[in-house]
């Protein structure tokens, strides 16, 4: 029986003197062999590219999560906003994307040839955050995430993914696939300030890991709410008022605390409920204020907290007065720094000074209660 091959078909062997003739016949075998190997090879590559690039079949329904049905952002309280998502929720608007490149050394990040990748980043894998920010909202959560991705040993996800507390029927392996990749002795992370005010939170992250870390950027709740309400009006200018929505009975200075721009900063009532699942020594509490004031500083703490070298320090900030926040740098070099965003620094509106004064002795108890829950005051009084 013969065999039909287009290698051999086009293989042209020259007629040689019986002499030479055996020596011709070993080297067109071996020619022949290296050809068809290399097809073999280039065979094996082809299905382990198209392998990667099949996607697995999700175990949502045989995931059973820990409650019935996902709360809303803030339970009780009354949002302006009907939970619509903010730029910090979508992660592009509130901060110059293209920093990224920059600030990590100028690398750019093509698209990854599934093929390729198979065989150079073999060791990656999506993990569940070992660390989470949990918030708190207008506090400076999207600066933080900005500055810990500067870090090599952190992957952070950068839009808020609300997985425990908008999409927790949808179970931890969707989660699990908005995670980046990451090295083995590389940290996951995300953020989403709307947990640390949602009740159902605390237990939900307990239930994915009890040895979460867990960060809070926390500021004057009195400058905290004013952004938030600054924050809201951008988007819908035609709302009521600062001081007509901060009292539910003007006359009697009686506040509503189911606003959430009001709820939000009695952290204390909050802390409660985180502290019934995690020990404090598994909580850090980043001060806002410093956050913009001494970059650097907070940045170490972070880092100590997570167990990471002390990588981002002050060689990556510079300080824009005209944003009055802090921009990321390269270490060396004079390139532009990146700074936040338009959405950042918004001016804010001018706050009826007896207004201000009522909200600042509503929050005392609060802040006192925090201070002492913390070990740290503040000085927000």
């Amino acid at each position: 029986m013969e065999y039909y091959s287009p290698v051999l078909h086009h293989l042209h062997v020259v007629p040689s003197s019986p002499s030479s003739s055996s020596s011709s016949q070993v080297k067109n075998r071996v020619f022949v062999l290296c050809i068809m190997l290399s097809l073999w090879v280039y065979m094996i590559y082809c299905c382990v590219g198209y392998c990667t690039t099949v996607p697995s079949p999700s175990p949502k329904g045989n995931y059973v999560p820990l409650f019935e049905h996902p709360p809303s952002s803030l339970g009780a309280a009354r949002d302006l906003l009907e939970n619509e998502g903010d730029a910090d929720s979508r992660g592009g608007e509130d901060w110059d994307e293209s920093h990224d490149a920059a600030a990590r050394g100028g690398e750019a990040r093509a698209p990854e040839d599934p093929a390729a990748s198979a065989f150079s980043n073999g060791s990656e894998t999506r993990r569940l955050p070992g660390a989470i920010i949990i918030g708190v909202k207008k506090g400076g959560t999207r600066a933080l995430l900005e500055f810990l991705r500067l870090h090599p040993d952190i992957r952070a996800v950068g839009a808020e993914p609300h997985f425990f507390d908008r999409n927790y029927d949808k179970g931890l392996e969707w989660y699990r696939e908005l995670m980046p990749k990451t090295l083995e002795g590389q940290m996951t992370m995300e953020k989403t300030p709307s947990y640390y005010v949602t009740k159902e939170v605390p237990a939900r992250i307990y239930t994915m890991s009890k040895d979460t870390k867990l960060i809070v950027v926390v500021r004057d709740p009195v400058t905290r709410a004013i952004s938030d309400y600054t924050q809201t009006r951008s988007k819908k200018p035609d709302i009521p008022s600062f001081e007509s929505l901060t009292f539910k009975n003007a006359t009697a200075g009686l506040i509503d605390t189911t606003w959430s721009a009001v709820q939000i900063g009695m952290y204390a009532k909050h802390l409660e409920r985180w502290l019934q699942f995690f020990p404090m020594e598994q909580l850090l509490f980043v001060n806002g204020e410093l956050l913009i004031s001494d970059p650097a500083g907070e940045m170490a703490r972070v880092q100590d907290f997570l167990g990471l070298r002390r990588v981002v320090n002050d060689k990556h900030f510079h300080f824009n007065p005209a944003k009055g926040f802090p921009c990321l740098k390269k270490p060396e070099g004079n390139s532009k720094p990146h700074c936040l965003g338009k959405t950042k620094g918004r001016t804010h509106p001018n706050i009826d000074a007896k207004v201000v004064q009522r909200l600042r002795e509503f929050y005392k108890p609060f802040n006192w209660r925090f201070y002492q829950m913390t070990g740290h005051d503040f000085g927000w009084d």
